[in-house]
């Protein structure tokens, strides 16, 4: 594992303008849900050094407004370490796939209806690798595996993402969030979404 990164300096460089779980658990938003979306797709690819990694979202379910109000209470009582249990409790809704090789299930992803499209999130409990297990290496407290695709349905080469492959959520001094990685953010490219046939409604998301 490499060293520890910001999420602030990370976002910097990919181009947000706000961190992730803030727009992820807020409460009180419009957001888009879909019942089924019938095993939609996404690939992508990260070019890290000589090497290209394949990356793949498979999404079978949307996850549903009452999810958003768990883990955002759960965040709340106990942040990353609560956060992650509450995920551990919560029935897969997708999976991911690295390289056909590393590969783990989705326990939240949500749909948000864009101008240009659609911004859809996920994260789940990371399980810490082989390696770290047998050196109890500090990179287990990173424990939440974090992504975005930012779908252009016009265009699709301007469709984009990223994913934080091993990462906390903490609060600073001055009570805004952070995500603290490990490593650094992987930027990823070459993204082509496969749609399922989604039965797309609109909720509103619970009061704060």
């Amino acid at each position: 594992m490499g060293p520890r990164t910001s999420v602030i300096r990370c976002a910097r460089k990919l181009g947000f303008s706000s961190l992730l779980l803030v727009g992820t658990f807020t409460l009180g938003t419009t957001q888009g849900f879909s019942a089924s979306p019938n095993s939609e797709t996404i690939q992508a690819t990260y070019a890290q050094a000589d090497n290209m990694i394949s990356v793949t979202l498979t999404i079978d379910d949307y996850s549903a407004p009452s999810d958003v109000q768990t883990l955002s209470q759960a965040f709340a009582d106990g942040q990353d370490r609560a956060l992650v249990i509450a995920l551990s409790k919560t029935k897969a809704v997708g999976h991911c796939s690295i390289n056909g090789a590393l590969s783990y299930d989705i326990a939240f992803i949500q749909m948000v209806v864009t101008p240009t499209g659609r911004k859809i999130t996920f994260i789940t409990n990371r399980p810490p690798q082989m390696g770290e297990v047998k050196s109890d290496t500090s990179s287990q407290s990173f424990d939440l595996a974090v992504g975005q695709f930012d779908l252009n349905d016009t265009d699709n080469t301007k469709s984009t993402g990223f994913l934080y492959p091993a990462s906390k959520l903490v609060i600073d001094k001055q009570g805004e969030f952070h995500y603290d990685l490990t490593g650094t953010p992987w930027s990823l490219a070459n993204v082509l979404d496969s749609k399922g046939t989604p039965d797309e409604t609109l909720a509103q998301g619970p009061p704060t």
